[in-house]
């Protein structure tokens, strides 16, 4: 790995939406990347001279192994760790399916644990690096049927604050990315478990349309991704990466919303959400 050559960038999820755009971002740059999906198929046509593609699991540990492993056999080393894979589980709380909620958990937050378990010691080795967390202002405001994807993303924040300072002395830097709307197909992925709802045993069987409603959300103000993905190309590849970067629709609002006193922001949201 050279200067000349730019980093060497393995990203998670990058059948679509964020991940697809942050492959062309990081590739007009001038870095090479590691392009993966849990279906590699869905991603051929990001292939290049510069660009890999891998398959990639991140609940599968020999997955997320073999990634890197052909990352390091193709470029020498990983300059920078992309964690992007990830869904939205919308529901009520009370009523999530533990096989969902747990696969919500695995997906967000253990699976992106294990990513970073695994790039380290090559960064370590090499005495630098950089580990991206793409997280969301969700984090912060946990709304009515989002509270799983919300726990997953402050799990996710949390985590990289610790890992902030453990990384220190090897010179590895994390970054979390609290984004905020973005313009992709995230809406309708989340909107997929939502029909359950419908079912006569459900207690909100008649205020689906709030759920459908939060599925939504991620359209409001949303910012396209090409844009989101150039501003965090530029943020992460600086000498001195931020340690929050605040991009998206809604990204300096949402901080704002959640200092409310937490009875009153609750009564606003069950407002907005048809729940009252």
């Amino acid at each position: 790995m050279t200067d000349g050559d730019g980093r060497v960038v393995l990203i998670t999820g990058c059948s679509s939406g964020i991940g697809r755009a942050l492959t062309r971002a990081f590739g007009e740059a001038g870095h090479r990347i590691v392009a993966t999906a849990r279906r590699p198929e869905t991603v051929t046509d990001l292939a290049g001279e510069r660009t890999l593609i891998q398959p990639l699991d991140v609940t599968e540990r020999a997955s997320i192994e073999a990634a890197v492993a052909a990352t390091v056999e193709w470029a020498g080393g990983i300059d920078i760790l992309v964690n992007n894979a990830g869904y939205g589980l919308i529901g009520p709380v009370a009523e999530l399916d533990d096989v969902d909620l747990r696969e919500q958990l695995e997906t967000n937050v253990v699976g992106a644990v294990a990513a970073v378990r695994a790039v380290v010691p090559h960064m370590a080795a090499q005495r630098r690096g950089c580990i991206v967390n793409i997280g969301s202002v969700s984090s912060l405001v946990a709304t009515p049927y989002g509270g799983a994807y919300s726990a997953s993303k402050a799990a996710l924040h949390l985590l990289s604050d610790a890992l902030r300072a453990e990384l220190l002395p090897f010179g590895i830097d994390v970054v979390v990315v609290r984004a905020g709307a973005v313009a992709t197909h995230f809406a309708d992925a989340a909107a997929r478990r939502i029909d359950r709802d419908r079912d006569p045993s459900s207690l909100y069987r008649d205020r689906v349309e709030g759920m459908e409603q939060r599925a939504a959300m991620s359209r409001n103000l949303a910012m396209p991704a090409d844009a989101f993905a150039r501003r965090v190309v530029r943020a992460v590849t600086r000498p001195h990466p931020p340690a929050v970067l605040k991009v998206g629709g809604g990204a300096f609002l949402v901080p704002a919303v959640s200092r409310l006193p937490k009875k009153l922001l609750a009564r606003m949201l069950a407002r907005k959400f048809g729940l009252v």
